[in-house]
C-alpha cells in the first residue's frame, strides 16, 4: 500500500463494502481471489468461511433473508463460480438480494490449459442470475458494485455477480467514489390505486389475501388481518409474515388440491409479494372466481397467466402499511376460525397420510 488513499483493487473493494453497510463476506480464498481477502480483516468485515461454494451461497443467501440485507460472497475462478451457482439460481427465483464476487482470467483466447479455465465463465453466471459483467478497471468494479447495491433497493432484488481479471485485483487502484444518494424502492402508483383496492375490501364480504415472499412487514399484515377479518394463505416464501395463532390464516398449504375450493368461496383475492410460483400452488390456476388483485414490483408477475382483474405495480411492505392507513376496520366477515381450523387440519391429515413419518 503506498499511501491510504491507494491499495490493490482486491483489498479496495473489501473497504468499499464495508463503507456501503456490508458486514459479513461468505466464501473461500484461494490463489486466485487472495487479493479480494487481503482487506476483509482490515476494513473490519467478518468472514464465514465455508468448505464448499454451495454452502457459502446458501449461507450468504440466508443471511439476506434473516436480515434484508445483501448477502455478498467472495469465490475464484472456474470452480469456485460453478460451486455457487445453484444458490446464485434459488436467490434469483426468491428475489434475494445477494451479490456473488469472482476472480477471473485475465486473458482466454490466446492462452489455453490454464488453472480453472472455463471457456466463457461470465456467460455461463449469467444463466442463474439478474446480470453478469466483468470489470476490467477499478473504476468499473465500483461503478458495478454500486449498481448492484443500489438495484436492491430499487427493484425486484435478485442474484448478480461481478468478476474482476486477477491482474486487475492485484493493480495498485485509487480510492472508490463516495456512496451515492439511493432513493427508496419507488411505489409507483400512488392513492388512486390504493383507494380502488381499499372500496373493493370494504364491499368485500369474505376477502382473502395471500402473501408472498415480497412480503416483510409482519406487524403491518398482522394490523391488516387484524383490522379487515380477511382469511390469509401464504406461499412458502412468506412463511412468517402471519402470526401462527390468527384465527383465519389457513397457513403456507396453498399446494393442497383443497386451497382451490376454499378460495373459490371468496369474494375478492389479493395476493401481495408472490409470483404464485408452480411450488407454491402446484396447479395452472389458483382457484379464484371473483375479483383478483395482484400486487407486486414485477410487471412481469402483474401479467402472468392468473387473470388478475387489478394490477398494481407497488411495493409489498409500502402497500400493506398504505391500505391499513384508510382504516380497513371492519365488524365481522363470513370466514369463521371454524372452518380454517377444519381445513387445515383436513390438509395436515392428508399430507401425513401422503408422507407417513416425514
Amino acid at each position: 500500500m503506498s499511501d491510504a488513499q491507494t491499495r490493490p483493487l482486491g483489498a479496495q473493494i473489501s473497504h468499499m463494502l464495508k463503507d456501503r453497510g456490508v458486514e459479513v463476506i461468505f466464501g473461500i480464498p484461494g490463489v486466485h481471489n487472495q487479493e479480494m481477502y487481503r482487506g476483509i480483516e482490515e476494513a473490519g468485515l467478518t468472514h464465514v468461511l465455508a468448505r464448499h461454494e454451495q454452502g457459502a451461497g446458501f449461507m450468504a443467501d440466508g443471511y439476506a433473508r434473516a436480515t434484508g440485507k445483501p448477502g455478498v460472497a467472495y469465490v475464484i475462478t472456474g470452480p469456485g463460480l460453478c460451486n455457487i451457482m445453484t444458490p446464485m439460481g434459488q436467490a434469483y427465483s426468491d428475489s434475494v438480494p445477494m451479490l456473488v464476487i469472482s476472480s477471473c482470467l485475465d486473458e482466454t483466447a490466446a492462452r489455453k490449459g490454464q488453472l480453472h479455465q472455463m471457456k466463457d465463465q461470465r456467460a455461463a453466471a449469467e444463466t442463474v442470475c439478474d446480470w453478469s459483467f466483468e470489470a476490467k478497471t477499478a473504476d468499473a468494479a465500483y461503478a458495478l458494485i454500486d449498481r448492484a447495491l443500489g438495484e436492491f433497493k430499487l427493484q425486484r432484488p435478485r442474484s448478480k455477480h461481478l468478476q474482476v481479471p486477477i491482474a486487475v485485483l492485484e493493480a495498485e487502484a485509487g480510492i472508490f467514489p463516495k456512496a451515492p444518494e439511493v432513493t427508496p424502492r419507488p411505489t409507483q402508483q400512488r392513492g388512486g390505486d390504493i383507494a380502488h383496492v381499499h372500496a373493493m375490501l370494504q364491499k368485500a364480504s369474505r376477502p382473502l389475501f395471500v402473501f408472498g415472499g415480497g412480503v416483510s412487514d409482519a406487524q403491518a399484515v398482522g394490523r391488516l388481518l387484524s383490522a379487515s377479518k380477511a382469511a390469509s394463505f401464504t406461499t412458502y416464501a412468506g412463511r412468517g409474515v402471519v402470526a401462527p395463532d390468527a384465527p383465519l390464516h389457513f397457513g403456507s398449504t396453498l399446494a393442497r388440491p383443497g386451497s382451490a375450493d376454499v378460495i373459490a368461496t371468496a369474494d375478492l383475492v389479493i395476493a401481495i409479494g408472490t409470483e404464485l410460483a408452480e411450488v407454491d400452488i402446484w396447479r395452472a390456476h389458483l382457484g379464484h372466481q371473483c375479483p383478483f388483485v395482484r400486487v407486486d414490483i414485477d410487471p412481469a408477475v402483474l401479467t402472468d397467466g392468473q387473470g388478475a382483474s387489478v394490477q398494481v405495480l407497488y411495493d409489498a411492505d409500502a402497500f400493506i402499511n398504505d391500505l391499513c392507513e384508510m382504516d380497513v376496520a371492519r365488524p365481522a366477515r363470513d370466514w369463521t376460525p371454524q372452518e380454517v381450523v377444519s381445513a387445515r387440519a383436513r390438509w395436515r391429515a392428508e399430507i401425513e397420510a401422503e408422507r407417513p413419518g416425514i
